[in-house]
């Protein structure tokens, strides 16, 4: 045996134990345990090869550890070991996964540097980089120089980032279309179901379920083998238009072939069911699952919860709780939220509060929506006092109150008519979002004009309209009512003539408002124009114009000045054909 043999073995069974130790830490992944390999490798000499060190910090990958490979990789640098193309794109992948990639580029010019040609591999890592950081455009960019100065082959992996970034930004349309390229004769690479995924689902989201279904007929003519992802996303963007039954078909054709549902396929029945107040298709959707050998999980039964707190059927959804505990499913916040929520809402306050401090008790921390439900029902109780104290514990030591819980807050406090305090509240949010919604808005004018501060409400509106934000329905309705009940009819009628040339159409509410407005006081010509008006734009009027056209709530009402008998009874005749 020569003597440069010898050395290769005595080398290789040196490193051997640092291969064994590796393959358990692929089997076993522990930090520490990776750490303490990396200092021994670093120690031996000579030093394992640059492989068994690629190794190592491809375990570390795995475990998420991004920035402790990237610490070991420097490591290796400053102690002069050298490093290979796989340890840079390695090192890309990490820094792409930190949302760095700027640094990831920068390791790019090195390899440039170090005369490397960068593989495919690497501007993979990039695009999927600028695509975790929401660059998408850029990742484009970057994919479309590649085609062009022909860098690189792209294939289905770097094809599909750019598709799944293109449709994370709601540009279906482009997806759609590099899609049909890589179809074409003159692509070498393609599509896979994956590719195929991600449009169908982009499609279903842009609510273009029936373009959906063609893809997939053209996916499946293909000789593409669809799989449950691709299901998934079809039954659920038909059940999101109610269509059910066509989803069911779905279901069907999918075992037939051969594609199993998972519990997350009927999740997605269960929750439209519900969604519809069919909670016994729902239940029966969780029979059917089942049968076919699959456990319900904890989505499952929240889902089938909320269902029943929506029909008010709350001992029912009591009873899910209990057969989630006989199968040792434990609830979680999702779940709790959702039974307080229905609690709060059939005034069981007293249920709902106890469960709200029993799953703090459990170690559970209540969510933003938790929090939410339990501040309606407290204010919708009569508790407007202890709403405001549960608001201030969220503040000190609950998550960050959303767009909804000042909603339900400043409503709560206006109805409560503390429409001062609620004004103050609002006026300290910090949050330029939340200081210029419109919704928020709309429930402080309507608040201040319930609450008889009417010149307030009216400079809220002007405030509104000065920071250029585009008042909708609901604003136009509030403000055309309190102009009226002020007797200012000219400003109220040129508002809703401005709306309209603003883009913003009036309802059936708006035409109401006005139309009630008018009648109270006496104004019985201009009401009967506007209600001509409004049954020629599809609109009724509802109870309360009628009981106002009785008399009720006029000032000094005379017979004289009521709609004539044949407009009224005509109305009156329609109204019920098309209303009652």
């Amino acid at each position: 045996m020569n003597c440069t043999r010898r050395i290769g073995l005595r080398y290789y069974y040196s490193t051997s134990p640092f291969n064994q130790r590796i393959l358990l830490l692929k089997n076993a992944p522990k930090v520490d345990d990776a750490l303490q390999l990396f200092d021994e490798m670093l120690q031996r000499q000579p030093p394992p090869s640059i492989f068994q060190f690629t190794q190592l910090i491809s375990v570390i990958v795995k475990m998420k550890q991004y920035s402790t490979a990237l610490k070991l990789f420097k490591q290796m640098r400053l102690m002069g070991v050298p490093v290979s193309i796989l340890t840079m794109n390695i090192s890309i992948n990490c820094y792409c996964r930190l949302n760095q990639v700027a640094y990831g580029f920068a390791l790019l010019a090195t390899l440039f540097k170090q005369g490397y040609s960068p593989s495919l591999a690497a501007y993979s890592t990039l695009i999927n980089g600028l695509v975790l950081a929401d660059r998408i455009f850029e990742a484009v960019e970057l994919f479309k120089k590649l085609l062009r100065d022909k860098l690189c082959d792209p294939d289905q992996v770097m094809y599909g980032t750019v598709i799944n970034g293109l449709c994370k930004v709601g540009h279906t349309s482009k997806a759609l279309e590099l899609l049909r390229f890589m179809e074409s004769v003159s692509c070498k690479c393609k599509p896979y179901v994956e590719q195929y995924n991600a449009v169908i689902d982009s499609l279903c989201k842009d609510k273009m379920v029936d373009r959906a279904l063609e893809l997939f007929a053209i996916m499946t003519q293909k000789g593409v083998i669809a799989n449950v992802i691709t299901y998934n996303s079809l039954i659920h963007g038909l059940c999101n238009f109610g269509r059910e039954t066509e989803a069911a078909q779905m279901l069907r054709d999918m075992e037939e072939e051969g594609v199993y549902p998972g519990v997350d396929t009927f999740n997605i029945l269960v929750d439209s069911f519900y969604q519809k107040g069919s909670v016994k298709d729902a239940e029966l959707s969780v029979q059917a699952m089942v049968r076919r050998g699959l456990h319900p999980d904890v989505i499952t039964y929240s889902a089938l919860i909320d269902g029943y707190c929506l029909r008010g059927e709350i001992d029912e959804a009591e009873k899910v709780i209990d057969r989630m505990m006989e199968r040792d499913i434990v609830p979680n916040i999702i779940t709790y939220s959702r039974l307080i929520d229905g609690y709060c809402k059939k005034k069981r306050i007293h249920k709902a509060w106890r469960l709200f401090q029993d799953i703090q008790d459990k170690g559970l921390i209540p969510d933003v929506v938790t929090y939410s439900s339990m501040l309606q029902g407290l204010f919708e109780s009569g508790n407007p006092a202890e709403a405001r104290e549960l608001f201030k514990t969220m503040q000190e030591k609950g998550p960050a109150p959303n767009t909804c819980t000042y909603s339900i807050l400043l409503h709560g406090m206006c109805k409560n008519s503390q429409c001062s305090d609620a004004l103050v509240l609002f006026r300290s949010l910090e949050s330029k979002e939340l200081m210029e919604d419109v919704v928020l808005y709309n429930i402080l004018i309507d608040g201040c004009s319930k609450c008889g501060k009417r010149n307030l409400a009216m400079d809220l509106f002007d405030e509104l309209c000065l920071k250029g934000l585009k008042p909708d329905v609901r604003t136009y309705t509030v403000m055309i009512s309190l102009y009226c009940q002020e007797g200012l009819f000219v400003k109220g009628k040129k508002l809703l003539r401005k709306m309209e040339e603003n883009g913003c159409l009036p309802n059936r509410v708006t035409y109401n408002v006005l139309v009630r407005e008018l009648l109270k006081k006496n104004e019985c010509q201009e009401a009967e124009i506007y209600l001509e008006e409004m049954i020629n734009r599809g609109f009724m009027p509802d109870h309360a114009t009628f009981d106002v056209q009785r008399g009720e709530g006029v000032e000094n009402p005379t017979p004289k000045k009521h709609l004539n008998e044949f407009t009224v009874c005509n109305y009156l005749l329609l109204y019920r054909i098309f209303c009652l």
